[in-house]
């Protein structure tokens, strides 16, 4: 029987001595458990379902912003003052994959070596793998994963894809969106669905020729956009590099839980996200399910050679495949009828 980190990898009692090791503090278990999850193996829905009861209490923070604003030094200084707080702290960093090995190709752990050995923080780079929006498809699983492990603060770093990037409202219970001097049109670089997702906003790099006319931008244009009722959100700055500024943030962060947990906000942002999650699942499980028993793997990969060799027409035969998977559902409502 195969076996992961010393578990065997088949059955109820092996997934859940699993959990209840990554529960105990086990590194080894937890760093498996995550690979199961990120990888969707046969074993992922049983991790997930056994690691449920222990998620819900973690604070989750999500950081997003433009490739080259500091996100990665920003989070990891945040994780030291957690740490010197006596939090336990998960971070997952969402990376560009790789288009040979399909990893993860900027490696935000070498930006965070100087955590090595501390067993109360976990670190977790992951690949896009194609998947839009700044977030790898399964960051909210690996997110419940670290939760279950007894981590009380998820840090989430977006891989930095720009102004669409934000999916993270929906996984993030405090969205902070981090920005620089000298990205050009500092205007365009915070507008639309950047601009209103934003619970705090970071102008790092704060000692660059341009941070007040970024800090003047965001206040112009929060005068110009939708309001929250109790809420504005602040605009902290920031030197990651030396760490200037992240004990501001943290206070920020902390306000912000407060102003959210009055009037139940932080619970129906956690309804909202759940909403969007469980649709997500049931889009992908029913897509699977169909795809996989009526076409097969095999015969889909045959069918994606033809269309490479140009001996099929791709939306001719998505059309077709697609008529052959709602053949019975069609059939089923004519004899309702």
């Amino acid at each position: 029987m195969a076996t992961f980190a010393g578990v065997p990898s088949t059955g109820t009692g092996g997934v859940q001595a699993l959990v209840d090791r990554l529960r105990g503090g086990d590194v080894r278990a937890l760093s498996r458990a995550v690979s199961l999850v990120e990888n969707n193996s046969r074993e992922a829905a049983a991790v997930l379902s056994a690691c449920f009861p222990y998620t819900g209490n973690a604070l989750r923070i999500g950081l997003t912003g433009a490739p080259g604003s500091g996100k990665s030094t920003l989070v990891d200084k945040l994780a030291r003052l957690y740490r010197a707080e006596k939090e336990t702290v998960g971070i997952v960093a969402v990376d560009p994959t790789s288009p040979y090995t399909g990893g993860a190709i900027l490696g935000d752990r070498i930006r965070m070596q100087g955590h090595d050995g501390d067993p109360g923080l976990y670190i977790r780079s992951m690949a896009t793998r194609g998947f839009l929006g700044g977030l790898a498809s399964a960051t909210a699983d690996v997110a419940s994963v670290l939760e279950a492990s007894g981590k009380s603060r998820l840090l989430i770093e977006t891989v930095g894809v720009g102004q669409d990037e934000v999916d993270i409202v929906r996984l993030a219970d405090v969205t902070v969106v981090v920005l620089v001097p000298g990205l050009g049109d500092d205007v365009q670089s915070i507008k639309a669905g950047i601009l209103e997702i934003a619970d705090i906003f970071v102008v790092n790099k704060s000692d660059r020729d341009g941070a007040d006319r970024v800090e003047r931008e965001i206040r112009t244009m929060q005068s110009l956009g939708a309001h929250r009722e109790g809420w504005v959100p602040p605009v902290i700055r920031t030197i990651a590099n030396t760490g200037e500024g992240v004990a501001a943030l943290v206070a920020a962060i902390d306000r912000c839980v407060t102003w959210l947990r009055q009037d139940n906000e932080l619970e129906e942002r956690r309804v909202r996200a759940w909403n969007q999650r469980l649709l997500e699942m049931i889009r992908q499980r029913l897509t699977l399910e169909l795809v996989h028993r009526r076409l097969g793997g095999e015969s889909l990969q045959g069918r994606a050679r033809a269309v490479a060799d140009r001996r099929e027409d791709p939306y001719r035969l998505v059309e077709r495949l697609t008529g052959e998977l709602l053949q019975p559902e069609t059939a089923a409502a004519g004899m309702q009828e």
